[in-house]
Parts: C-alpha cells; structure tokens; sequence
C-alpha cells in the first residue's frame, strides 16, 4: 500500500450559504489558508487540525478528511486502485465502516456497482467488516472520472452539541444559530435577547461562547474509531479548554410556558443556566433588560404555506411596535423565508448576507439598527 501524507486536504461542511463567516470562524482559529467552495471550507491540515476542528469549531456540520483519490473509468479499476491506497492507517480491521457513494459525469455511473466494488477490495486489502450500523463512514465521490475518498470524521451532525434533549417544533441549528450570531457582530461582550426563544438555542449559543465553552466538549466523535486516534494528543487538546466568566447576560422570552422550561433545562445541561434568563412573555410586550444595549436575534415562525402567513404579519408587527418603542441602540436580526414578513415588522430591515439552505427552505438574516 502506498504511504498517506502528513497533511493532507480537509474539508468542512457547513449549509450552504454559510460558507463566509463558517471561513472567518476558522480564520480566526488559526485554520491556515481557509478557501471557500459551495457547501463547505477547505483546507489543508494534519490529524491535530481534524480534531480540533471538530472539537471548536461552531459553525461547522461535518469535517470530512481526504485520505485518497485516484482516476479510473473501470469498476475493475476502481476496485484494484481502492485495495491500494493506506487503509492501514485509517482503519482497524475490527471497526465495521460503511460506504457512501455519489457519482456524476463519469463513466462509472451506477453508485450501487461502485459501492459493490469497494466494499470488495476493502474486504479483501484488510478484512473490515461492511456495516450499515458502522461508526465510521467513508464519503467516496465519483466526479468526472475522479474518484476521491473521504472519512466522515464527525460521525452525528456537529450541530448536536450533546446536551439539548428538548428541542422545539421548528428549531434553529447550533451551527446555523453561531453563524447568524458572528453575522451580527456578536463578540461575547453583547447582551443577546431572543424574544421567541423556543428551545433557547440563539440564547444558550451566546452564553456559551462568551464563556469560552467548546461547541463539542460534551460528545463523542467517529474520528475516535480511528486507527490513527492518539488519545492523549486529543486529551490534550481538550485540556486547553479554558472558560472566562463573561460580563454579558443572556434571554429568552416566549409566549409558550412549556417552551421556557424547555430552553432552561437545555440551559443547564448546557452549564450556563447562571448566564442566562427566561421568561413567559408574548413579544410584543418584551422590554429590553437593565444595563447597555445588544443584540436581539429572533427566528420567528414564518409559514410554508400562503394560507399559513396571514397571522404572522400581525405577529411581526406587534414584534416590531415593541422594538421600535423600546429598544432603542439596539441591533437586530430576523431569521425569515419571507422579505414581506421582514417589512411587516415596520422596521428598516435589509438582508446583507446571502441566503441560507435550512429544511428545505431558503432562509435570510435581516438586520437594522435600532
């Protein structure tokens, strides 16, 4: 078998449309040379950099790691060059793997005879066991005759940080909330305010990052199946986890009681039920809480149907009556599918930013100064 690099490409999903700040975050981690492409941030890194990815980074859905491409248009071929490259380095043979293939503009078509093929060379090259069930997935994608091998090293969706059990009818994403977050400028110094919280994700997202607590410190990983896996570099790398004691305090208000219990529970499985507060109250009768102006981001429900909308502009104006009488220096943001629901609000919404793939929708941030 051949050698595997010590670096080598790394890329990391995010939903498309949030590529830019999923780059700016990693940027700032100190990712080195972050391009953007459609659906993700690529990079090139080493074994260190996937762990670490995973573990901090916010805005991030999967961290898929390059371990091996090669061009062929035979399934023979395809079978052959697979049992070649370095699974040995990748893999235990007693740790099941699952294969998922995609393919597109080549002569190998058929993802099924592909998947069939390299199912088959990685049983005979080193005797793994083909599961469903598997922990560990390798991406193969077939593009243009190109086929590139990639391990899914996250394993579940980083958006589930491993605490909240409680979610609400249509929740926001921790990733997608993060992303929003860093779009409106937010630092961790600010004040945040969701007065439709739900499950609390916006709020408990802006504690958590004022705190300094990393995004995956309370899950596992598939990268963990790894041959490769040193688990005490990771242990180390956990142990530079260092939490501040942030100045800003967090809320959450809904109209719902038993959404309030549910965003405090997820609170304190979270670890900042002491940095945040919520309470029952309709929006359009929330008053800002003492001290300096924020930051007020809010996911209101927006209809997937026309007929579902009719009440909703009124539920946007009485939000933006509130707003506008109280919450004077404040900045918001407005999570919507919907540019007339935005305007509905009486407010000088615009949407700077380019629209976000959530649920099957399409999903902007609008956002003014109060």
């Amino acid at each position: 078998m051949t050698q595997a690099p010590a670096k080598f490409e790394i890329f990391v999903t995010t939903a498309p449309g949030l590529e830019k700040p999923l780059a700016a975050e990693m940027a700032e981690a100190g990712f080195k040379k972050p391009k953007m492409l459609p659906g993700g941030v690529r990079f090139r890194g080493n074994w260190h950099d996937v762990w670490r990815a995973n573990l901090t980074l916010r805005g991030a859905v999967k961290v898929l790691a390059r371990v091996g491409s090669f061009q062929t248009m035979q399934l023979e071929g395809l079978k052959n060059l697979t049992a070649d490259l370095p699974w040995l380095t990748f893999l235990s043979p007693d740790v099941p793997v699952k294969i998922d293939v995609t393919t597109q503009k080549s002569k190998i078509y058929h993802a099924g005879a592909a998947q069939e093929r390299i199912e088959n060379a990685l049983r005979e090259a080193i005797g793994v066991t083909i599961s469903p069930d598997a922990p560990i997935t390798i991406k193969v994608r077939i593009d243009n005759n190109m086929i590139t091998f990639s391990l899914d090293t996250s394993g579940d969706s980083l958006h589930k940080r491993g605490f909240k059990a409680a979610v609400a009818k249509a929740p926001m994403r921790e990733t997608m909330a993060a992303m929003f977050l860093r779009q409106m400028g937010y630092d961790g110094t600010q004040t945040v305010l969701d007065p439709m919280c739900g499950s609390g994700t916006f709020v408990i997202e802006a504690a958590e990052i004022a705190a300094g607590l990393l995004p995956g410190r309370e899950r596992s990983f598939a990268f963990e199946h790894l041959a490769i896996f040193d688990m005490e570099a990771y242990a180390a790398l956990r142990a530079t986890d260092t939490t501040t004691a942030p100045t800003a305090r967090f809320f959450g208000s809904d109209r719902d009681a038993g959404a309030i219990r549910m965003s405090q529970d997820n609170a304190t499985r979270a670890g900042v039920a002491d940095l945040c507060t919520f309470e029952k109250t309709s929006a359009g009768d929330i008053t800002p809480p003492k001290g300096p102006a924020g930051i007020v981001i809010v996911n209101p429900p927006y209809g997937s149907r026309i007929g579902d909308k009719k009440p909703l502009f009124s539920l946007h104006a009485s939000l933006g009556s509130a707003l506008k009488k109280h919450f004077a220096g404040w900045r918001v943001g407005l999570v919507t599918t919907d540019k007339g629901l935005a305007k509905s609000t009486g407010l000088p919404m615009e949407a700077p930013f380019v629209s976000v793939a959530h649920g099957g929708l399409s999903v902007s941030l609008y956002t003014c100064d109060l």
